[in-house]
């Protein structure tokens, strides 16, 4: 299963399309909003293989404050389960928060900037297509790098 954190309709469709073009069997969870995930992710973190998270959120019409990814993130590294994480939001110094609340926790964690048309295709695609291989060959280890 695929965690995902995305409140953007045409990266939502963009993500699923890529992944569903790795593997169409891995199960995508999407939540909008931070407080939702946190309390709704726990259950499935052994089940997950992969976290992408984004960190700007806008709230839905009428809806209260969907938080944003760094609260997510805190949650995370408070947990008993670790799994990879992609962080592909566009505010480079709130990403920057977040993977420093990463590096503390020991978390492995890659970057991936929205840059460009069609990031999602490429760069997501190829770090997506990569944390998913190692996940499945056991012993093998990642490595820390980023795109």
């Amino acid at each position: 299963m695929l965690l995902m954190l995305e409140d953007n309709a045409d990266r939502l469709q963009r993500f699923a399309a890529v992944l569903k073009a790795i593997d169409a069997t891995l199960p995508l969870r999407v939540w909008r909003d931070a407080h939702a995930m946190i309390r709704e992710a726990g259950p499935l973190l052994p089940s997950t293989a992969l976290i992408s998270l984004d960190h700007d959120l806008e709230p839905e019409l009428g809806a209260s404050d969907p938080g944003d990814g760094y609260l997510v993130v805190k949650w995370l590294v408070s947990q008993p389960v670790v799994r990879p994480v992609i962080v592909h939001s566009s505010n480079g110094e709130r990403s920057a928060w977040m993977a420093g609340e990463f590096d503390l926790a020991g978390w492995r964690h890659w970057r991936v900037a929205p840059l460009g048309d069609n990031w999602v295709e490429s760069d997501w695609r190829q770090l997506v297509r990569r944390l998913l291989t190692r996940h499945a060959e056991p012993g093998l280890a990642p490595d820390n790098g980023g795109i």
